[in-house]
């Protein structure tokens, strides 16, 4: 580094000697930093940063197995986890059902923001789209001999309808109300919810009314002569196979699908856009996101997916009645979202099981670790008890048990690959190098090339001349401007 002389500057004090460059810590390689010496928040995060830092094979091949053992729970009747009062294997059922809901409704909730209080009635929609279209007693039966549609395989295909119809029904709702924010916007899909189950206790003719629709089809697979209606039947009651175990092998294959949908939209266009919509919408419209186009995506989306999950359930019970369609397991399937983790995908499946699993490990049981208690009367009180466990969640962790990564920490991977090719751009030397050629000497007042300065000239690599190459400084290849 020049200094200048004392008649160059005119009778100027002579500056110091230029300080050492201060050093910059080059970056390690992509994916070879250490855990331990990256940002984490807690256990969770280290989990998180571990499983992130994993190639697409080795996440296959550590997550495979995992879902492989809860696929087995049912058959192990593992004693710690095995249910007393029930059947484990049509707990695990339920579990199933309603960690399609929590994924579906955390599309809404969780990723877009939007409170929506009537998502039930997209779970009613597609259990009765099914039960009207393949149940005796419906008039619009098309199942045999009335109708041309086999037995056999009737469930399979009325499911797309089914999804179908519970689709159109969220892109009607949410083409008129989506305008709507915060709590006007839950009024409003709470009295969705309300209206679909009204029409179903009150079209007669249609829906059965209070009776409901009896003799639902569903999957007629495993025939045999002990089970002559196939494994899926609710008459398959007396092995470790029974008929839960099946519907929840069902329900995992749907959460998987389910789960690569969601993950490919939140790593997609769509899923930046419900970020933004949801961390600020007003920011979000004015730097040009169409947020209503957005939203009614993340409706009709979630739609789909409850209406899956109520096909599973017309299927499995066989009998749907509007009673199984109120208000109050609305606010089951949103409080399971909310236990979670609002928009953690993982965290809303074990939101749900926890809203399933409590009630029914508590039933029948007479005592817990060598204390009498009264199981029934535990289990009845399981409104309170997830009141009360809302109410600490929010005091202690209101993110949820498994919060969602903010700060769209989602893309750090691409973040950590674009700054290791700019470093790699930079003069030779690396970054130290590029550092002490735009850093000024200590003790010294004015700009580049002027007196009073110790920098170079505006030759080179400064921050306005051109280089060597012809580039600028303001060039994003350029050292000195960084």
């Amino acid at each position: 580094m020049s200094t200048s002389t004392p008649a160059e500057n005119d009778g100027a004090p002579v500056p110091g000697p230029a300080a050492p460059a201060r050093p910059r810590p080059e970056l390690p390689p992509a994916g070879q930093t250490p855990v331990g010496q990256r940002p984490h928040g807690g256990a969770g995060d280290r989990l998180r940063l571990w499983w992130d830092a994993l190639a697409r094979p080795a996440q296959w091949a550590f997550g495979a197995p995992f879902v492989l053992f809860i696929a087995l729970l049912p058959i192990l009747n593992i004693p710690v986890l095995t249910t007393v009062g029930t059947n484990f294997g049509a707990v695990m059922a339920q579990f199933g059902m309603y960690a399609l809901i929590a994924i579906g409704l955390n599309v809404v909730v969780g990723q877009a923001g939007l409170l929506d209080l009537g998502y039930v009635g997209f779970y009613a929609i597609g259990a009765y789209t099914l039960a009207i279209l393949t149940s005796p007693d419906s008039p619009w039966n098309v199942t045999q001999p009335e109708g041309w549609l086999s037995d056999d395989w009737a469930w399979l295909a009325v499911l797309p309808v089914a999804v179908a119809i519970t689709a159109m029904s969220g892109l009607v709702l949410g083409s008129p109300t989506l305008r709507l924010r915060g709590d006007y916007l839950a009024i409003v899909t709470l009295g969705f919810g309300e209206i679909v189950r009204l029409l179903a206790d009150n079209l007669d003719e249609i829906t059965g009314g209070g009776q409901g629709l009896k003799s639902v089809a569903y999957p007629r697979l495993g025939v045999t002569e002990e089970l002559p209606n196939g494994v899926f039947s609710a008459g398959n009651v007396g092995s470790t196979l029974n008929s839960g175990v099946w519907w929840f092998w069902l329900s995992l294959v749907f959460i998987i699908i389910s789960l690569l949908l969601v993950g490919n939209l939140e790593r997609s266009r769509v899923g930046r856009a419900w970020v933004a919509i949801r961390e600020d919408e007003d920011a979000a419209e004015i730097m040009g996101v169409p947020t209503f186009k957005f939203k009614l995506w993340a409706f009709v989306i979630g739609a789909s997916i409850g209406g899956v999950s109520g096909a599973i359930y017309a299927g499995q019970v066989q009998f749907v009645i509007p009673t199984n369609f109120n208000i109050i397991n609305s606010v089951l399937f949103l409080c399971a979202v909310v236990l979670g983790g609002q928009g953690n995908k993982l965290g809303v499946i074990l939101g749900a099981f926890i809203i399933v699993y409590l009630p029914n490990f508590f039933l029948g049981r007479t005592s817990l670790f060598g204390i009498p208690i009264d199981g029934n009367a535990i289990a009845n009180y399981k409104y309170l008890f997830f009141g009360v466990a809302l109410m600490v969640l929010m005091i202690f962790r209101p993110q949820g048990l498994i919060p969602v990564r903010q700060k769209l920490l989602t893309y750090g991977r691409e973040l950590y690959v674009a700054a290791r090719r700019t470093l790699a751009k930079m003069p030779d030397g690396g970054p130290q190098a590029a550092y002490a050629t735009s850093a000024p000497a200590s003790g010294t007042v004015g700009t580049v090339g002027t007196p009073g300065s110790s920098g170079p000239a505006p030759t080179g690599h400064g921050p306005d001349g051109p280089d060597e190459n012809g580039a600028t400084g303001n060039d994003t290849t350029d050292g000195g401007n960084r």
